[in-house]
């Protein structure tokens, strides 16, 4: 199958949370910048976010948790979206990415989803029967010439693309706290493995590079072999 390259690209703690708690009034890119000690090193990770790929996907979850549904339209960007939502965006939250995007590819299992609704000459809805990673790749190769992807969703979407072993990069940059918690998000949720012959479905990794940055933070890159 011809598909994009993919990393996944994170920020998480050390103790591997992506989320500063479990609800969602609580999230890193709103907290970690109100707290000293993380503050100070935080805009280094802004720095690389703007050095990875220029198609980016992402959850529509993880989108209206930052405001996009409320948000006025920003600027474009030279990045194209793929954003996977079934009912998190309003139709404000779909312009908002229109605006903002290069191109938009909205996939999604929802007949009724509010971007249906919207006209926009870079927006393309993917309707799925039910959530198709592999075709959904394909599609972004064959029909957009997608050919890397920047990986930056939640646990469980981040879990499925684990188990579909559509990985083929990870880059985290890890900052220096522990944040607990057996309920908050982490890189990769999902349902567990539950026995031996399952062990196949571990995503095993290769170092490609270690980078001590500022304010004790670390960038973290590695190859997915098997």
């Amino acid at each position: 199958m011809e598909r994009p390259v993919t990393t996944l690209f994170m920020l998480m703690s050390l103790d591997g949370k992506i989320s500063t708690g479990c609800t969602d009034s609580l999230d890193m890119d709103a907290d970690l910048p109100r707290i000293a000690g993380l503050k100070e090193g935080l805009g280094q990770y802004y720095a690389i976010e703007q050095t990875t790929d220029l198609w980016s996907l992402c959850s529509g979850r993880v989108q209206a948790k930052l405001g996009v549904n409320e948000n006025p339209p920003p600027d474009r960007t030279p990045v194209s979206f793929v954003l996977i939502d079934n009912h998190n965006l309003t139709e404000h939250g779909v312009r908002y990415f229109c605006a903002k995007a290069q191109q938009l590819v909205l996939v999604t299992t929802n007949p009724h989803h509010p971007a249906f609704g919207v006209q926009a000459d870079n927006l393309h809805v993917l309707l799925q029967p039910e959530l198709d990673l592999k075709a959904m790749l394909a599609y972004l190769y064959s029909e957009h010439n997608c050919q890397r992807l920047t990986i930056q969703s939640g646990g469980t979407l981040n879990g499925l693309f684990l188990r579909c072993k559509l990985i083929d990069h990870v880059d985290i940059v890890v900052a220096p706290v522990l944040v607990g918690g057996s309920e908050v998000p982490t890189l990769v949720d999902g349902p567990s493995l539950h026995a031996p012959e399952e062990l196949g479905q571990l995503g095993v990794l290769e170092l490609e590079g270690c980078q001590v940055l500022e304010g004790s933070y670390l960038r973290l890159r590695y190859r997915v072999v098997s």
